[in-house]
């Protein structure tokens, strides 16, 4: 017997609906459905949880081919959700940008050291244009490490592109502009990112 047909026929003989069995194990009741109808399988942890409640072993839900499936699922949702905490924690950190010397600016005939708050007290549209793109690049983060668990498909299909697309412009921004360590600074955080990428495949 498949491990849908084995849930299924637990849940019956406990005289539950499928929404029952989802408020029971704190899942919704669509991922039970999907569940029952063989496409897809719980993680190890709500597989734990129908081990339990059931009173049966994990293995007696599920044949050695069905557990390694459920553990490849696994390792490829722990890495994604890596990846997603190491780009957000990398676009949340450009905030630095607001404190820390690295800007160059023009002051009686040489250069100086300031930080990108300082840079824009005396605003014009380029100093406007840094303050947006590290504003954006930080508000991707934010959604980044909010939005982990968001199953909106727009947002999972392209938060990594964005992210890396605010950090392309940043950089190309930086470059054109003359400021060489604010645009170092993303393309290394670029790197990281890439590098991050490659591995998780």
């Amino acid at each position: 017997m498949e491990f849908n047909e084995k849930i299924q026929e637990l849940r019956k003989q406990k005289g539950l609906t499928q929404e029952e069995l989802a408020e029971l194990l704190f899942v919704s009741r669509t991922a039970v459905s999907k569940w029952e109808s063989g496409r897809g399988y719980p993680n190890i942890e709500s597989l734990k949880a129908l081990a339990k409640f059931f009173g049966v072993t994990v293995d007696e839900l599920l044949s050695g081919e069905e557990l390694l499936t459920i553990a490849q699922q696994d390792n490829a949702q722990n890495k994604k959700r890596i990846c997603d905490l190491v780009f957000g924690l990398l676009d949340l950190s450009v905030a630095m940008f607001f404190l820390l010397p690295i800007f160059g600016r023009q002051a009686h005939g040489s250069v100086e050291a300031v930080s990108l708050s300082a840079l824009a007290e005396s605003l014009s549209w380029l100093k406007v244009l840094y303050l947006v793109v590290v504003g954006v690049i930080v508000l991707v983060g934010v959604l980044l490490l909010t939005l982990q668990n968001s199953q909106h498909k727009l947002w999972v299909k392209n938060k990594i592109c964005i992210s890396l697309a605010m950090n392309t412009v940043g950089i190309l921004l930086f470059i054109v502009s003359q400021q060489p360590y604010a645009a170092a600074l993303l393309f290394i955080f670029s790197i990281i990112k890439v590098i991050l990428l490659l591995k998780k495949q």
